[in-house]
């Protein structure tokens, strides 16, 4: 099984890069197959990863999301281009819309039609990943540039897609999808038949990130799942998602349970088609049983 961890938690990464090389090679010894970080306002990610890259070997680095918004598409192709040549051909790139209240509230620029603005993103961005001249002009987007940076081949590409357009677009623009707060019935009867349908059989890497926890004391992880991230209760995208597998906030789609329930849990996500697993252990009191169980799945 390919089981990946988050660096850090959502609600407070590693906030210093020493911390993070240093919790990264702690979670590479382990032998789990990939570590992610995401683009939230601490650390940012792909320098953080760039820094890991040459100091951690041979675990996947990924993005868990870059927004595209702030970064023109050449200035993110740059920029992952030399992550990926800094650890030697790891990195996938997951990137992401974000969401109006960060975009516009928080950024001051439009999100208008995102879905929209994502393929034109993409159009530019996937040939520059490859290393292909881009003379590009959309509606909102300009690129007239090639890249020259020296990488054993191109990173990888997956877009964070909830709904049958994004998924659409992963599956023509990209290496798949990457999804965050979607659970288990969603994934199933949702995401993953749709990417293989828009795929027409070509393989797609569906990456789902959940958090997780081994514990005895489910009400207790529970409450502190809700507390923690109440906030992708509340943003429209995952608030979707949540209504879709029936769940009244993301602690309804953490898998949190004994260590039993949770293998089996997290077994039954590849068994419906999801590739990669990345847990994200949220719960303190419950940290070394829920890595002992993920070590024995990368171990099975």
């Amino acid at each position: 099984m390919r089981i990946g961890i988050f660096l850090g938690d959502l609600a407070g990464e590693t906030s210093r890069v020493d911390a993070a090389v240093d919790e990264a090679r702690r979670i590479a010894e382990a032998g789990f197959a990939s570590l992610w970080m995401p683009q939230i306002f601490g650390l940012d990610a792909l320098t953080t990863l760039a820094v890991i890259g040459a100091s951690v070997p041979d675990i996947e680095l990924g993005t868990g999301v870059v927004p595209v918004y702030p970064r023109h598409p050449g200035a993110l192709a740059q920029q992952a281009l030399t992550v990926q040549s800094a650890s030697n051909g790891r990195l996938t790139l997951g990137i992401g819309l974000s969401h109006k209240l960060v975009i516009e509230g928080m950024f001051g620029y439009s999100f208008d039609r995102p879905a929209s603005y994502m393929l034109e993103y993409l159009e530019a961005l996937s040939p520059l990943l490859k290393g292909e001249q881009v003379d590009s002009v959309t509606e909102r987007i300009t690129t007239r540039l090639t890249l020259d940076v020296n990488v054993p081949e191109p990173p990888g590409l997956l877009v964070a897609a909830l709904g049958e357009r994004m998924l659409g677009f992963a599956a023509d623009h990209a290496d798949g999808t990457i999804t965050w707060m979607t659970g288990e019935k969603t994934l199933a009867s949702h995401t993953v038949p749709v990417l293989r349908a828009a795929a027409s059989g070509t393989d797609k890497r569906v990456v789902a990130a959940l958090p997780v926890a081994v514990t005895d004391d489910v009400a207790g992880a529970k409450a502190r799942a809700a507390q923690i991230f109440a906030i992708y209760g509340h943003l429209p995208s995952y608030r979707v998602m949540l209504d879709q597998e029936g769940a009244a906030g993301p602690e309804d789609v953490a898998i949190i349970g004994a260590d039993d329930d949770v293998a089996r849990r997290i077994t039954e996500l590849f068994e419906s088609g999801v590739t990669d697993f990345v847990a994200v252990p949220f719960s303190a009191p419950d940290m070394a049983a829920t890595f002992d169980v993920l070590g024995d799945l990368v171990n099975r």
